[in-house]
């Protein structure tokens, strides 16, 4: 679902109008704006519903690179968890439907802001960054029951398995997969056209040694060490994270079940009574 005009950041609306510019007479800045734009989240406003929420929770810590990262714990601690992994320049309080059902589960909740997200330090991150938090969070609390991801998360969950991450049972809500289809989705944003997406994978193999097809979704599950047991739930109507993600995924990895909505969009799907209840059960067996 797309973001209101008046929502986007100042910093995104002046750069979806100076960017095909950049492209056309200085294409070394539109890369340069490009990798600012991948790597450096946008920080939206905070409805009150979410600080409210955030303030009934317990401050949680985790130290990541030097950064703290920041976020909060529901329910008893003394029970099994269920980790929260929010989007890209999303926050963990955008689960905050979830954590009621959840706690009357017998689970207590742990939601953390990613690297530059949300309450937790830090500009710029990337989904390497989120492996190493992750790792750190299994470090301190142990590993959860299950894992609940929106959007990026569910890819950056999926990288840090295939890196040995101990994930047993995730749920992925619109979540990324393809290669391609993630730069495109950024490109919109910036109004960016796909000359600079090659160049990015270009810069992607010079700085990493890997190309940018290694860090997706559609990757890891390929190379996963032991299966993860996944359950997908996808909106047919997506604008920002389009249904072929899931297609592809799922032929890649046919041990996943796929749940499809209609008509909720890609932020939306967090707050259906539906969607809530099939991750729900889907944990809870």
């Amino acid at each position: 679902m797309k973001k209101k005009k008046n929502n986007i950041p100042l910093i995104i609306r002046v750069v979806q109008t100076a960017f095909p510019v950049l492209e056309r007479w200085a294409p070394f800045l539109a890369d340069r704006v490009f990798r600012l734009v991948f790597y450096v989240p946008a920080r939206y406003p905070v409805p009150a519903k979410e600080k409210d929420f955030a303030a009934t929770g317990r401050n949680i810590e985790v130290l990541v690179n030097g950064k703290t990262i920041r976020g909060q714990e529901w329910g008893d601690a003394s029970k099994p968890y269920v980790l929260l992994v929010a989007g890209w320049a999303g926050r963990a309080t955008q689960f905050r439907r979830f954590v009621p059902p959840l706690m009357q589960m017998g689970y207590r909740v742990i939601g953390p802001d990613g690297p530059a997200h949300g309450q937790s330090d830090g500009i710029k991150t990337s989904i390497m960054e989120y492996d190493t938090m992750l790792q750190k969070i299994f470090e301190k609390f142990g590993q959860p029951t299950a894992i609940i991801t929106h959007s990026f998360g569910g890819a950056a969950v999926l990288y840090a398995a295939m890196n040995g991450l101990p994930v047993d049972k995730l749920v992925n809500i619109a979540s990324p997969s393809i290669a391609d289809e993630i730069l495109k989705t950024y490109l919109r944003a910036i109004n960016g056209s796909w000359k600079s997406a090659e160049r990015f994978k270009k810069f992607v193999i010079k700085k990493t040694g890997k190309s940018f097809e290694e860090f997706t979704a559609l990757h890891a599950v390929q190379h996963l060490p032991k299966p993860v047991d996944l359950l997908m739930i996808m909106d047919e109507e997506d604008a920002d994270v389009v249904f072929r993600n899931a297609i592809e995924l799922m032929k890649a990895y046919p041990l996943a079940q796929l749940y499809k909505t209609s008509g909720l969009g890609h932020t939306r799907i967090l707050k259906d009574d539906q969607v809530i209840a099939k991750a729900l059960e889907f944990i809870g067996h």
